[in-house]
């Protein structure tokens, strides 16, 4: 798997807007390019096609072509268009040991306002323990070589998001399995579970479990996470995570979908103080 590329997710999303707003104007590539000095079909179709950072300048020209008038969308769509150009933040230093799927959550984490998360079988990254996490990392990952203690690293600096100046709101269902499981040992899962409760305690942070004795429920077809953004909902996204690949959910009406998927675990799942009740329960029993 090669390094982290950038936020490609964020690009085609870009790129998928362009195209409709293109298709809306009626205009064909030939039309575009025939009006725009500088582009030509071959860079029309790589920016609509996610491939490669777009300018913010040729962003404002195309939209300007297809007279989009929709001002909260042109800026929100110059904001991509920055973000995707972004060099030299933190995670660029993991390049190699991260791979690019891991690379586009770490930008959009960077840059979403909130995160509606539900896990079956772990204790969210953003959680995470640096004990935890080593464990998991080391008998979970299926790649040769890894270097586990840089993916920990990267796992930790992760967690800056919801202590930042305008931190990430994280709302989290977890099951209960992962409540109770064995991971590392007694001592790493008393600290493990001592960190969720002491991060349910910040304003930004709510945190339900799921019990294991639950009747059938929308968590059961498996984990994902849905990242939101300040600037418009219908550009939120999101991730679905599989053992090999994960997939990005972008269309707007699936987004949606799994919104409304989050919103019916939640209200199955234990409220938030019964949520810490069993949280610290199962932390003492360990202690």
């Amino acid at each position: 798997m090669g390094g982290a590329t950038g936020p490609t997710v964020r690009r085609r999303q870009l790129g998928a807007e362009l195209r409709r707003r293109r298709e809306e104007a009626g205009l064909s590539h030939e039309e575009v390019t025939e009006a725009l000095s500088g582009m030509s079909q071959p860079k029309l179709s790589r920016l609509e096609n996610g491939r490669g950072a777009t300018k913010v300048d040729d962003v404002k020209r195309l939209l300007a072509l297809y007279r989009c008038e929709d001002h909260e969308l042109i800026n929100a769509l110059v904001d991509l268009a920055k973000r995707g150009a972004q060099r030299g933040m933190w995670w660029q230093s993991y390049s190699a040991d991260i791979g690019e799927p891991l690379g586009n959550l770490i930008s959009l984490e960077a840059s979403a306002s909130s995160m509606r998360s539900y896990e079956g079988f772990f204790i969210p990254g953003l959680l995470q323990t640096p004990a935890y996490a080593r464990e998991i990392i080391r008998k979970l990952t299926l790649r040769p070589g890894v270097n586990v203690e840089a993916l920990v690293d990267v796992r930790m600096a992760r967690q800056s998001a919801l202590t930042r100046a305008e931190p990430l709101a994280l709302w989290a269902v977890i099951n209960e399995a992962a409540i109770r499981s064995g991971v590392g040992g007694p001592k790493v899962m008393a600290e493990q579970l001592a960190r969720i409760a002491d991060r349910a305690s910040q304003p930004n942070v709510k945190i339900q479990v799921m019990p294991i004795g639950a009747p059938a429920h929308h968590g059961m077809g498996g984990a994902f996470s849905i990242l939101g953004f300040p600037q418009r909902q219908d550009l939120d996204v999101v991730l679905v995570e599989g053992a090999l690949n994960d997939l990005w959910v972008e269309d707007a009406a699936d987004v949606a979908l799994y919104s409304a998927k989050f919103d019916a675990i939640r209200a199955d799942a234990l409220g938030l103080d019964d949520s810490l009740a069993l949280i610290i329960e199962q932390r003492d029993k360990l202690t």
